[in-house]
């Protein structure tokens, strides 16, 4: 509770010192109960994920609309320790960042969001510590999903769509919308090409092309309908901003194994995948996500769970459905009125100034 209290306080930076300010314990009772407690952490998380799926699904099967299982992975970067470190960061490595074009140092998690209707809820965050590839943690997790009671489709970029894990999502009743790399081989006309090549023949006058908008943005789209290697058939959009027709690095490729969805339709849907990027932003800026201080793998991974709970009580834990900014807003101000009202309590009950500044400090 001291935990969970701290993470909707003010001036919270993932650190002992704040859990100790809400705790009647010492802060290495804290870190104790992280790293070392006797607590069945395995249990919480599968708490949390059957309620996040009751309530996701609940939705869909009243609205009618698609679930979306939303996966992307971000590093929470850490200062590389000196070689004589003797108590180093574990399950720390160097990864690929993709926002910074270089190797980050840090803890890489894969993050398994779950939405419908507008209801965004985070099922899980993984480790990836190199034990396990994040195609199988993903496939893994689609495996644990129940089928759900609506035709959905499962969202990510360009690193998950491969054969191994779209077989597995559709297996659970799950399409797979999702960025695909410009090397990958389609097979137009029975010829082998890579997309960023065949790009390069595209016309804006060709059948084939289309000009789509998309939000507030226009984008020349070609579609590809047929095989690609591991994968018998799919659609693939090839597309180009508006002003950018045949710039390189403009270049950007979809994939969708629902055939029957229109090209705006796939568009449309990909752009529900941006709420898990809403959601690193929000745990990096609220949740501490990239600046707690705890050095073991199962503190850490203990920390993470208490981060995804303090996330779910900010969605729906109050009287009514929220977005998590205004559910963190909704329990951070209830906070504040209850120490205004313990001071006040203390008040009327004569306890001295001093007694009072102890307890609140």
């Amino acid at each position: 509770m001291a935990i969970l209290i701290s993470v909707f306080s003010l001036g919270y930076h993932g650190k002992t010192i704040d859990f100790e300010k809400y705790s009647p314990c010492h802060r290495t009772t804290v870190a104790h109960f992280l790293n070392k407690g006797k607590w069945d952490d395995a249990k919480l998380e599968d708490i949390l994920k059957h309620a996040v799926i009751q309530f996701i699904y609940k939705e869909a099967q009243q609205s009618g609309k698609p679930v979306f299982c939303i996966v992307d992975d971000t590093i929470s970067s850490k200062t590389k320790p000196s070689s004589r470190a003797l108590h180093p960061i574990e399950d720390a490595y160097f990864h690929q960042s993709h926002l910074k074009g270089k190797q980050d140092y840090g803890h890489q998690a894969v993050a398994v969001m779950l939405s419908c209707n507008g209801i965004v809820l985070n099922y899980a965050i993984v480790m990836y510590d190199k034990s396990k590839s994040k195609v199988k943690i993903v496939q893994e997790i689609a495996e644990e999903l129940p089928v759900p009671p609506v035709v959905s489709y499962f969202l990510c970029d360009s690193w998950y769509t491969c054969g191994d894990i779209m077989d597995a999502f559709i297996k659970k009743g799950f399409y797979t919308i999702g960025a695909l790399k410009t090397n990958r081989v389609l097979y137009p006309c029975g010829i082998k090409q890579k997309v960023s090549e065949f790009a390069l023949h595209l016309r804006k006058t060709d059948a084939a092309v289309s000009l789509v908008t998309v939000g507030s943005r226009s984008y020349y789209v070609y579609r590809y309908e047929g095989s690609l290697n591991g994968i018998e058939n799919a659609v693939v959009l090839i597309s180009y901003p508006k002003d950018a027709f045949h710039v390189p690095k403009a270049l950007r490729a979809f994939i969708s194994t629902d055939a029957s969805l229109s090209t705006r339709e796939i568009l449309d849907i990909y752009v529900e995948r941006w709420p898990v990027e809403v959601f690193f932003r929000q745990a990096k800026d609220k949740l501490a996500f990239d600046r707690y201080q705890v050095r073991s793998s199962q503190g850490i991974r203990r920390y993470w769970l208490l981060m995804s709970l303090a996330y779910l009580i900010a969605c729906i834990g109050c009287d009514e459905t929220m977005s998590f900014k205004d559910g963190y807003a909704y329990i951070y101000s209830h906070i504040q009125k209850e120490r205004i009202r313990f001071v006040y309590q203390c008040g009327a009950r004569h306890i001295g100034f001093e007694q009072v500044k102890a307890l609140v400090a």
